[in-house]
């Protein structure tokens, strides 16, 4: 008798299982994979890093390793603190926690000498602001993009005469091998503090015992050298490859400009066509990535040219007067002119409604929150002044200007000595292309009133905008504060300047700058931008991009930028006209026989509160209020190294975050490495056992009536 099938083969749906369940058991570790990391690191989600930035010679700012850079967390909070992570700490590399008032100069040139023991920084803001100024900025901004060089005006070039940020170390403009953070957050600054006492503290001066509290950042940039050999690599990969990887971008994004009088934008102006153009500047920066609040070098003047430009359109005979006035915000204005060095470079070539011969005067708004005594000074171009005709022009706007301030005794307007050169100022690229009578605005006679010029601390705090205890956002929103009724005088001396300027005799006295206009827009800028107010000027698609704090004021490479946004809304609001259209209508306007976009720009926005104040009652604005690009005509030629163009660019980057965790000894770390090592040698070789041996462990029952006679 013999058995079919009998004898001892391996089940293959035993095989299976055994697969399905090793399968299972892998699925489960990756599922609490993340579970485990929660457990391990405590992310700083409140940080601000330091990207690099390049031009057409250098790279300036930091990055990390493609992997991220760890050390052990060392605070310091005076400068006695830094002999540890410089040569007595045991454990280098570092991550040095600062104080942010020691973030200066002299403490950043030994960290960056001692490179090899420092794997990082990360920097708390100090509370209250430095009393002896901060600014991370150059001494000379915009150092050889102004009208002055050595064949022009040569002993004004290179800021000979005097430095104007006399505070400034530069720090902004250096190159740095190692990531360097700014932890927004007071809470999570405590936290990491906190760690670093209970684990990084030694006993009586001795080292302290492992596990250590550690940080780990990653910033790691993907363009270096220059912006030439940047560009170079993106435009190279654009041409030939498919999925380009591209490595730097340029920075750019819009000029906000409007008329007082609409002009056909399809066209230019006639020769004869005259304009008058008051300008300012929209952006800032700091030390770190878009942390730019911009107080005094950037907000307090474009919101005063705003409350200044709904002034002037109030008075009754605008639409008669002689002349045209053209409102600018300039973008880019802190990296060597980018928006008005672009908009000479369009009237230059006729791609700009207005030309370079149309413009009657140009009258600028500096820094003018920080005045003392009231006064204002006008500064002039003494070289263009050589030229007698520009001379009388220039006298005629400045007896113009006084006679704006006689009747505002808030303000009181100084000349300056003709042999002092312009301050940083975007008037100075017009001048470099044209003999034309401007003036700047600003607090200073000389050196900058702003002590954090280009810093983290030039706030609201900065220029005295404070608010009562106790108030509710909407009461601070329409609270009209002391900097407010200042920057409305300032506003309505500037108006009323204008008024003149244009041509206008009869209604002078009558125009008076809105004190609650700049008290909103100062609350909106500096302190909350989603606020009612702004709501309420913005699309419905804008909403988003009002945060609950303060809007930054940098450039950046995507655009329009948030702070572009607003502006051109907030001064479509305030000079332009709520008209009787269906949002269709507003969005098409030429489904309207009596409307043309050649002469406006129609906006369907949110509006304000209904009276029960539960929904908002949208309405069509039209203005003159446009955008115009401001990229620099270095990547428009595509010259990439131009000295006479700013050539500024962004890093790339994949990925930017913080962290903190416990690290073990290198001992330690050497006998789990050891240990699973060993465990993965004794797991492969049982895995090959039970293989070897299946069909011994895992037999096919014996079916039953499956015997042979």
């Amino acid at each position: 008798m013999a058995t079919a099938g009998g004898g001892s083969v391996a089940d293959p749906g035993s095989r299976s299982l055994l697969r399905l369940l090793s399968f299972c058991v892998l699925l489960a570790g990756l599922c609490e994979g993340n579970s485990v990391e929660r457990k391990i690191y405590i992310p700083l989600n409140k940080t601000a890093p330091c990207v690099r930035l390049l031009n057409a010679t250098h790279q300036i700012g930091c990055q990390s390793s493609i992997s991220g850079d760890t050390g052990v967390i060392h605070v310091v909070e005076k400068k006695e603190d830094l002999q540890w992570v410089l040569t007595d700490g045991p454990n280098p590399p570092y991550v040095v926690l600062l104080e942010g008032t020691l973030f200066t100069r002299d403490v950043m040139e030994k960290l960056k000498g001692r490179s090899g023991r420092i794997a990082g920084l990360a920097v708390s803001l100090a509370k209250p602001s430095p009393a002896s100024g901060l600014s991370p900025s150059v001494q000379c901004p915009n150092d050889g993009f102004g009208v002055y060089s050595n064949s022009y005006g040569s002993q004004f070039a290179h800021c000979r005469a005097f430095q104007w940020n006399k505070v400034g170390d530069g720090l902004a403009y250096e190159d740095f091998s190692f990531p360097i953070f700014l932890l927004e957050d007071e809470n999570e600054t405590n936290v990491v503090k906190q760690c670093y006492r209970d684990h990084n503290l030694g006993q009586n001066g001795s080292a302290p015992a492992f596990p250590l509290c550690a940080m780990q950042l990653f910033s790691h940039m993907h363009a270096v050298i220059s912006t030439v050999t940047c560009m170079r690599r993106s435009f190279i990969q654009s041409s030939f490859s498919i999925n380009p990887e591209i490595v730097c971008d340029p920075l750019s994004d819009y000029n906000v400009w409007s008329m007082l009088k609409p002009i056909n934008v399809s066209g230019t102006l006639e020769p004869d066509d005259r304009v008058v153009v008051a300008a300012t500047r929209l952006d800032s920066r700091s030390f770190f990535w878009n942390v730019a609040p911009g107080a005094e070098s950037a907000v307090a003047s474009f919101v005063t040219q705003l409350a200044a430009a709904e002034a002037l359109q109030k008075a009754p005979d605008v639409t008669t007067l002689p002349r045209n006035v053209m409102f600018v915000f300039f973008q880019g204005e802190i990296f060597d002119y980018i928006g008005s060095s672009r908009m000479v470079y369009d009237m230059e070539n006729g791609k700009f409604p207005v030309q370079l011969e149309n413009i009657e005067a140009f009258v600028e708004l500096g820094q003018v929150a920080l005045r003392n005594s009231l006064e204002l000074w006008m500064h002039t171009d003494p070289m263009s002044q050589k030229n007698e005709t520009v001379l009388n022009q220039v006298e005629a706007l400045l007896s113009t200007l006084e006679k704006s301030g006689a009747a505002v005794p808030a303000v009181v307007l100084r000349r300056l000595n003709q042999s002092q050169p312009l301050p940083p100022s975007s008037l100075q690229r017009f001048l470099r292309a044209r003999n034309i009578s401007g003036v700047v605005l600003a607090d200073h006679s000389a050196s900058f009133h702003n002590l954090y010029y280009q810093s983290v601390y030039d706030t609201a705090e900065n220029i005295n905008v404070t608010y009562p205890e106790g108030q509710s956002p909407e009461e601070d929103l329409n609270f009209v504060t002391d900097t407010a009724k200042a920057l409305a005088d300032v506003a309505t001396v500037l108006a009323r300047a204008l008024y003149q300027l244009a041509g206008g005799t009869s209604f002078s006295d009558t125009i008076e700058a809105d004190p609650h206009t700049v008290t909103r827009l100062l609350y909106g800028f500096l302190v909350r931008a989603n606020n009612s107010w702004f709501q309420s000027v913005l699309r419905p698609d804008l909403r988003p991009y009002l945060g609950d704090g303060p809007l930054q004021h940098y450039i950046a490479v995507s655009s329009p930028t948030n702070t572009t946004y607003v502006v051109q809304y907030a001064l479509a609001n305030l000079t332009g006209k709520v008209i009787d259209l269906t949002r269709e209508q507003c969005q098409d306007p030429s489904q309207v026989p009596t409307e043309d976009k050649d002469l406006y720009e129609y906006a369907w926005v949110q509006g304000p509160l209904d009276a029960n104040e539960t929904d908002r009652l949208p309405r069509c604005v039209r203005s003159t209020a446009r955008l115009a690009r401001a990229l620099s005509p270095a990547f428009e030629l595509k010259q990439w190294g131009s000295t006479e163009y700013s050539t500024w660019t962004e890093s790339r980057w994949k990925d930017i975050r913080a962290r903190i965790f416990l690290i073990a000894s290198k001992e330690l770390e050497f006998i789990t490495l050891i240990v699973g090592f060993g465990i993965l040698v004794f797991s492969l070789i049982v895995t090959y056992c039970i293989n070897a041996k299946a069909d011994v462990l895992f037999i096919t029952p014996r079916e039953p009536g499956s015997v042979s006679y």
